[in-house]
């Protein structure tokens, strides 16, 4: 190598001959002129792989998207070059440049580019081939499931030919320095829509790397789609997001990441769910992480729209779109919320239209790229966005006039949570706890609620359903003559239903906390934070954590369709583990919640006329009830701040007994009759996740097609 101090340099004349990197460049392009010809040959073997590979229908439509782009990407090669060569820097450091490394990075581009055409991995070069890799359970299920073949393509291409007046999708990117491997593929992903009514809006945000613009350039040569404007000063990316959205024309706009991608059907099913949802104004779907290598892992199957999990992260996230005429009349993106400016986007929205404005679509259709300073690294890359989500929610609330502290929810976690003010004169609690016998767990019960709750007005009701235990007996006359505490005698066969509705209607509370006589306070708060967010008018059934004692899950919400009627999720979770991305430690809505702890406005139960003692003697009344009060237009919701234990059914037993498995099946057949296909589609839940086996596992099949 030589030593760069004693290098003398000189302009070149026009007249003197090619320099031998531009020989030996032009000896390059015309290999690759050569190769190009010889891929011809690819479309026979592709031929004969079309009976043994799955994929080969993808395959073979992709081969003549990427053939008819390949001169446009051999320009975008060489533009690139010509931009490096007209630098400072490739003058500086030419000295210490091998001649044979631009040949070598174009060799290789073809041959990504072939291997992507034919389906076929790419031919060797100067680089070792990388090691071949077996597909992840979850790759396999997206390609036995999740993969478009020839036949839904040209299905989907006759449907969109009949629709009058299909939508334009403006995909907004702001763009700043992206590796330019990530940077192509984020743009081909558009490219390679099945839906043809995109435009693509870029704004590059005054990018330092001389590679990008020539790059962008030649895409909006290659596809009049494909739009650009350039910023003269760098302005992170919420103004460049503006500046992206100043070009789009079209009727709804979509977010694109500069390093993510798009799966091929993604616009196509937006396109879909805006005309079957016209009321709606934004929309979501599915996502996943795409790596360097072009690995897909880490699957988010989302819930229906979630409004308390939403304030908990921003989960609505990728593939993000909205109603263009609502971002214009929001003014766009917040610019000094940078890392949430789409969080923030998101909740200003849902203030002007209202959250029955906003739609699921239960697919992956986003590929969040996982490289170093992204977001999908981990949340440790952008430190600020935590910050700028903490601002977005308080002003959120603010705007609601809602008297709330926003926090982080555990260090570290980047997520939030909520704490709803109590009012200043707090409302009286009845904890209404059905018994018989069973002295030490109902003595730990209530010791444990009076020596560790820290919230002052509560009384304790007792429903005594006949018991014999004369320690049980004399303990709950002692506590009677000290404590605030009364006792029911109910002398009929149990039933759980008929005991807590007779309490109710005794019970001098505005709020009724439903205990089990096995259940321990953990959290000297639990109770605060129960009643505080269930005097939210919005709120119907609040639900608690509740812990076996071995420290294991027992209880974090109620999913609709698990074991066939309903099931906890994340059972047994062991304390260390967050759960299905992070579920297991965030506020947010369930269809149900289990009334062994749990917390609800009395307004609220009379409302739906309680428990339904006729039919639900013992088994799923508090999953009926909870449904009844949904149905009635309130959100259920699960708090892992309220934590308790759980000796589950220690008193009860369990359905062991020919009379009590007969008793067990009426009851099943009830809720099947009475709710049908809802317990099948579960709002909190995801289609493509399993109802027989572990919960938020990969269904086989899922209960949605690609196309629905």
């Amino acid at each position: 190598m030589q030593n760069p101090s004693s290098v003398t340099y000189h302009k070149q004349n026009s007249a003197e001959q090619p320099t031998p990197l531009a020989a030996e460049l032009a000896d390059t392009l015309k290999e690759l002129r050569l190769q190009r010809q010889r891929t011809v040959g690819t479309e026979s073997i592709l031929a004969r792989l079309r009976n043994d590979k799955k994929q080969v229908d993808q395959q073979l439509v992709d081969a003549s998207i990427h053939i008819r782009n390949l001169e446009a990407l051999v320009a975008i090669q060489k533009a690139e070059h010509d931009a490096l060569r007209a630098s400072h820097s490739w003058r500086v450091t030419r000295p210490l440049r091998g001649l044979k490394v631009l040949a070598r990075e174009l060799s290789a581009a073809f041959d990504r580019m072939k291997a992507r055409a034919s389906g076929l991995p790419a031919a060797a070069s100067l680089q070792p081939p990388a090691p071949v890799q077996q597909p992840t359970e979850y790759e396999q299920w997206v390609a036995t499931y999740a993969t478009l073949n020839a036949s839904q393509r040209d299905a989907i291409k006759t449907e969109v030919g009949k629709w009058v007046l299909p939508p334009t999708l403006s995909v907004i990117m702001p763009v700043y320095n992206t590796p330019v491997h990530f940077l192509r593929r984020a743009i081909d992903s558009v490219l390679c829509q099945v839906y043809p009514h995109w435009e693509l809006c870029i704004a590059d945000d005054a990018s330092t790397d001389p590679q990008i613009l020539p790059v962008l350039q030649a895409y909006t040569q290659q596809d009049p789609r494909i739009k650009l404007i350039t910023r003269p000063a760098n302005g992170h990316i919420a103004a460049a997001s503006n500046s992206a959205l100043e070009l789009a024309t079209g009727e709804f706009v979509c977010l694109l990441d500069h390093d993510d991608a798009l799966t091929p059907e993604a616009l196509y099913m937006v396109a879909k769910a805006t005309r079957q949802h016209p009321e709606a104004h934004l929309f979501y779907s599915d996502e996943d992480k795409i790596d360097g290598d072009g690995r897909l892992l880490d699957p988010y199957f989302k819930p229906d729209w979630n409004p308390d999990l939403f304030l908990s992260y921003n989960y609505f996230n990728h593939l993000g779109c909205f109603r263009a005429s609502l971002m214009r009349e929001l003014g766009g993106f917040r610019v000094g919320l940078e890392g949430s400016e789409d969080y923030d986007l998101v909740l200003r929205a849902i203030h002007k239209v209202g959250a029955d404005k906003v739609h699921h679509i239960p697919h992956v259709l986003y590929h969040w790229g996982v490289i170093p300073g992204s977001a999908a690294a981990g949340p440790e890359q952008k430190p600020y966005a935590l910050k700028a989500a903490i601002q977005s929610v308080r002003d959120h609330l603010h705007s609601q006039k809602i008297n709330a502290q926003v926090q982080e929810s555990e260090p570290g976690s980047q997520a939030l949570r909520v704490r709803y003010a109590l009012p200043a004169v707090l409302p009286l609690v009845s904890i209404i706890i059905p018994t018989r016998d069973g002295y030490e767990l109902l003595r730990q019960c209530i010791d444990s609620v009076y020596a560790k709750t820290t919230y002052p007005n509560f009384e304790i009701v007792v429903v005594d359903n006949g018991s014999r235990d004369p320690q049980v007996l004399n303990y709950l006359q002692n506590l009677v003559e000290t404590k605030n505490l009364r006792v029911l005698r109910d002398e009929r066969a149990f039933n759980y239903s008929a005991l807590n509705n007779a309490a109710v209607r005794q019970a001098k509370g505005s709020l009724l906390c439903l205990m089990n006589n096995d259940i321990e306070v953990i959290s000297p708060d639990w109770l605060e934070e129960m009643v505080s967010q269930a005097l939210r008018p919005g709120i119907g059934m609040v639900g608690c954590r509740l812990w076996y004692p071995d420290d294991t899950l027992q209880h974090a919400g109620v999913v609709l369709g698990i074991g066939g009627v309903a099931g906890h999720v994340h059972h047994k979770l062991d304390r260390t583990q967050a759960g299905y991305f992070s579920r297991a430690r965030l506020v947010q809505n369930y269809s149900a919640v289990t009334a062994a702890c749990s917390v609800v406005r009395t307004e609220v139960f009379n409302q739906v006329d309680g428990f339904n003692e006729q039919d639900l003697a013992v088994a799923f009344n508090d999953v009926d009830l909870c449904l009844r009060i949904r149905n009635a237009g309130y959100h259920n919701l699960w708090t892992p701040f309220a934590e308790l234990y759980h000796h589950e059914s220690a008193t009860r037993g369990h359905e062991d007994t020919p009379e009590k498995q007969a008793r067990f099946a009426h009851e099943v057949g009830y809720m099947v009759s009475t709710y049908g296909d809802a317990l099948l589609n579960d709002p909190a839940y995801n289609p493509n996740l399993a109802l027989r086996i572990k919960d938020f596992a990969l269904s086989y099949p899922p209960r949605i097609t690609l196309l629905d």
